[in-house]
């Protein structure tokens, strides 16, 4: 069953489904920054637009564009800044 989820005032929205092999969510984001909690190991890949990304332990800030991925370990957060309305996909575990 797909679980729909708004965060931030609704500038965030994701689909939660079930992949064949993990949990997911397909999702878009407006423009704006954003920091995110993790319960779990993440992979964030961008579908559309791009995230600006400061991933935990470190002081630098990189850009993800379309097709590219990161991560992130459980229990850790990170910051997003969103120049351009941004589709992505991310897998749990």
């Amino acid at each position: 069953m797909l679980k729909i989820n708004q965060y931030f005032d609704g500038k965030v929205a994701s689909i939660g489904l079930q992949t064949e092999t993990l949990p997911a969510t397909v999702g878009v984001m407006a423009v704006g920054e954003y920091t995110f909690g993790t319960s779990q190991f993440e992979t964030m890949t961008v579908i559309s637009g791009a995230l600006t990304v400061k991933l935990p332990h470190s002081d630098q800030w990189q850009t993800f564009s379309p097709g590219e991925s990161f991560t992130v370990q459980a229990n850790q957060s990170f910051d997003l800044k969103v120049d351009v309305e941004t589709a992505y996909f991310c897998t749990y575990g």
